[in-house]
């Protein structure tokens, strides 16, 4: 990928996919935090990206992975704070309603539920191409789906008023 075909790329997908793993994780700050730092580790590589491979995708995995590892480096942190007596950091609240009603129903879920559902519902893949970026299997898939909407079925109805 020539520098051009990079920042056009970059233009065109970075509100989605930060949207896309806001979703996932639920906190807008650190999406917007991993979604960046996945683009510059693709800068590195940009010759070895290819349209057709699907560059979302792998930006989209990366961002997945550095929120996954924040996670945990927080709750080692947040341990030996509990343990000196010191509060832990608060998280940052989105400003639109809609949105956070949805990640707190998402939150509802368990993480991978909720990756799988975001990945097909919000980020339009297959289920086939969930299960290759999330290497589940295809059915694993399908029962995550299944259950996922199980779940959310509640939290839907109820901000419908039913």
């Amino acid at each position: 990928m020539t520098v051009e075909e990079f920042e056009e790329f970059y233009a065109h997908s970075v509100k989605h996919l930060v949207g896309q793993v806001y979703l996932m994780i639920g906190d807008l700050h650190e999406a917007q935090d991993v979604v960046q730092e996945a683009f510059v580790r693709a800068w590195a590589r940009r010759s070895r990206l290819s349209r057709d491979a699907g560059p979302e995708a792998w930006i989209r995995t990366v961002a997945w992975r550095l929120a996954v590892s924040r996670w945990r480096r927080r709750g080692r942190a947040a341990e030996a704070w509990r343990r000196h007596g010191a509060p832990a950091p608060a998280g940052a609240d989105s400003p639109d309603p809609a949105t956070v009603a949805l990640v707190g129903a998402l939150r509802t879920l368990p993480e991978r539920q909720r990756r799988v559902a975001v990945l097909f519902y919000v980020c339009d893949l297959s289920v086939q191409q969930v299960a290759t970026e999330t290497g589940i299997a295809e059915g694993t898939v399908k029962t995550h789906l299944s259950r996922a909407r199980a779940a959310l079925r509640p939290h839907f109805e109820e901000a419908r008023g039913e």
